[in-house]
């Protein structure tokens, strides 16, 4: 099978997302401080792998396709729909916020192109579930850790 340029339009996008995000995690990785330093230095580590790693997968995926990934720095900052990290130190809670944006923007990009992707090659759209999964449950980890108790959520029905 041969990309077509609309699917590898689809894949660019997720892929420079991909790659800021592993980017991010890094900087935030290096200039966190305060409560709680250790327990996100760790998250983060898990993080950056996945992102690199899916990163990886993606643009080689995009390459058994007969697509060309485009990984350059000037290609990412000027394409990724994720948010800008700042520069400095950064205190948990601000990351934790920064980290979760980031996580969820990504995630958009992918549910934005899924369908497009789904139809014009299903195995492709496999890989969009499997990074969609586990972005979603790091978003979720992360969160938790500046969540209330009396936060709002979905709770099953009782009654049903």
């Amino acid at each position: 099978m041969k990309a077509t340029p609309t699917l590898t339009s689809n894949l660019q996008a997720v892929l420079v997302d991909l790659i800021e995000l592993h980017v991010q995690g890094k900087q935030a990785h290096w200039n966190i401080v305060g409560t709680n330093f250790r327990d996100l230095h760790l998250q983060l580590d898990e993080i950056i792998e996945a992102a690199r790693g899916f990163a990886d997968d993606l643009a080689e995926r995009m390459r058994a396709l007969h697509a060309l990934p485009d990984g350059r720095s000037s290609t990412v900052s000027k394409s990724t729909a994720l948010a800008e990290f700042p520069a400095g130190l950064i205190n948990t809670k601000d990351a934790i916020d920064k980290i979760v944006a980031a996580l969820e923007a990504a995630v958009g990009t992918m549910r934005k192109v899924h369908d497009e992707v789904d139809e014009e090659d299903p195995t492709t759209a496999d890989l969009l579930h499997e990074f969609i999964a586990k972005f979603e449950q790091f978003a979720w980890m992360v969160n938790a850790e500046t969540m209330r108790a009396s936060a709002s959520v979905t709770t099953p029905d009782a009654k049903k």
